[in-house]
């Protein structure tokens, strides 16, 4: 056992006669090591540029918001008054009239 642990130590699997075979498997296990590291390192850059996204989804749903509250301020009748009051328009006191056109044309 305790040679076992020793021959492992200073490395003669590595040099013995049958050593092909263990360097297969150390190079194929390195290589599956490598291609899970960049797997791992390709997870995280999109879980950052996720959450990047996601701020400015929330930014960008808040600069709407923002602008649809001043258009809503904009569009009230008592907005408009004072613009069109700056220009010297007034409100008309008498009430607007609908016009019927009847159409004169024979059948």
């Amino acid at each position: 056992m305790r040679n076992n642990i020793y021959s492992i130590l200073r490395g003669k699997f590595l040099v013995s006669d049958d050593a092909f075979k263990n360097w297969r498997v150390i190079i194929f296990i390195s290589v599956l090591a490598i291609v899970m590291i960049a797997s791992s390192h390709s997870a995280d850059q999109k879980v950052y540029e996720i959450a990047k996204m996601k701020n400015e989804v929330k930014e960008l749903r808040s600069a709407f918001v923002d602008g649809r509250s001043k258009l809503m301020r904009l569009k009230m009748e008592s907005s408009i008054i004072e613009k069109v009051a700056e220009d010297g328009i007034v409100i008309s006191e008498i009430p607007p009239r609908k016009i019927k056109v009847k159409s004169s044309i024979p059948d």
